[in-house]
């Protein structure tokens, strides 16, 4: 998808304090997080301890049936896989303990049309992004920001399927759907993994807790904290899981794009050297042209707003297996519609910009508060729109046309 440059960066027009109806309330009680409200949870939990929550979801029904789940395991724009472990007692040396296969799959893949067969697993990323009602289940977990919110991934396990005991460099709510998990938690500091297996496997796993979860029971996990889940008959389990970006990983994301904002620069400071001294020891760097790499990079960086659009531009950009269809029949958007982003559209908002599918504008002014509702209810209702100035109700028809809109 094409990036803004900074020479091109377009208006909507400033970001103010706005209504975040449709949010999730940070001081209301939720049964979701046991009775307690996301403010505490995040004081007392995130990032810091366990939760277990039961009955998180009473009455709880799988959002997807089996058959539809594996449907979506076959389709090209769906990350999956496919776990096995080998239990068996007379496995031989050159036989692997674990396996583990790449979607899509076709409908006659083995373990898919052998649910009596023990000991595996089908994983599914992103269903959020092709059920509507997945959509609107990771949506709850919104007391977290936006930047930080993943995806829901949908686990289907026969009885003793699983990934082994591993760690996570993220947060992660572990919801129960279907039937039965049981899962052995600890916090250890040996990370050690095991060696020759395709899977992130702890070697030396030593469980503190243990828990069954049944249907609407969830169990909240802080990042590095060792976990097994292992079915207990036939069972699907949610998680919705967070982003967290490594250090080094934002740093190079970042200085590429600015890399890429000084190429589309027409001017460009020369290194020049008209003291440059004959020298004995010509393999030796100068020191001017270190002075010079140094003093680039720090210019690059000084600017704040540079900063701000290229980290705006990066947590927005869709993933590499999401596209956008465009809408079969041209849909003229008038200030009577509602509006929605779709699932797959991705749009957050700093003090001077409106990021949306890896692409920004610079916000000032009343469109800018419509453009920030749009983000944080991810709908505009028609009383919404009557604020909306022609400027910004052509950009909402561009957006639409691209699909980012439904």
């Amino acid at each position: 998808m094409p990036k803004t440059s900074p020479k091109t960066t377009k208006t909507v027009n400033s970001v103010s304090s706005m209504s975040t109806a449709n949010t999730v309330p940070p001081n209301l009680p939720l049964q979701l997080l046991g009775n307690i409200t996301p403010a505490e949870f995040m004081s007392k939990y995130w990032q810091k301890k366990p939760l277990l929550i039961r009955g998180a979801i009473a009455g709880f029904n799988p959002l997807l049936s089996r058959d539809e789940l594996f449907e979506l395991a076959e389709l090209d724009d769906v990350e999956s896989r496919l776990i096995v472990e080998n239990t068996n007692a007379k496995r031989k040396k050159s036989e692997p303990a674990w396996t583990m296969a790449n979607g899509p799959f076709s409908e006659d893949t083995s373990e898919l049309t052998n649910l009596k067969k023990s000991n595996w697993t089908l994983l599914v990323q992103g269903v959020d992004l092709h059920n509507q009602a997945a959509y609107e289940l990771k949506n709850q977990f919104r007391f977290a920001p936006d930047a930080r919110l993943d995806d829901l991934m949908i686990s289907y396990a026969t009885d003793g399927g699983g990934v082994g005991p591993h760690f996570d460099s993220y947060d992660v709510f572990l919801l129960q759907a279907e039937g039965q998990r049981r899962w052995r938690i600890g916090k250890q500091k040996d990370l050690t993994l095991q060696k020759d297996v395709p899977l992130k496997i702890l070697a030396n796993f030593a469980p503190e807790q243990e828990f069954v979860l049944e249907a609407g029971d969830m169990l909240y996990l802080p990042p590095m904290y060792a976990h097994e889940g292992v079915a207990v008959g036939e069972c699907m389990t949610y998680s919705i899981g967070f982003r967290a970006p490594a250090e080094l990983e934002l740093a190079r994301e970042l200085l590429q794009r600015f890399a890429d904002d000084t190429l589309d620069d027409e001017v460009s400071t020369l290194y020049k050297d008209p003291k440059q001294a004959a020298v004995d020891t010509p393999a030796l760097i100068p020191t001017a042209l270190l002075d010079f790499a140094k003093h680039a990079v720090e210019k690059a960086l000084s600017d704040p707003d540079a900063l701000a659009r290229n980290l705006g531009e990066y947590l927005t950009e869709p993933k590499a297996h999401v596209w956008f269809d465009e809408p079969e029949f041209d849909v003229v958007l008038t200030r009577q519609n509602r509006i929605e982003l779709s699932p797959c559209s991705q749009m957050m908002y700093d003090a001077r910009h409106v990021f949306l599918n890896g692409e920004s504008w610079l916000a000032a002014g009343k469109d800018a508060n419509l453009m920030q509702l749009l983000a944080n209810q991810r709908f505009l209702a028609p009383k919404d729109l009557s604020k909306a100035s022609d400027g910004a109700l052509a950009l909402l028809q561009e957006w639409a046309d691209m699909g980012w809109l439904l």
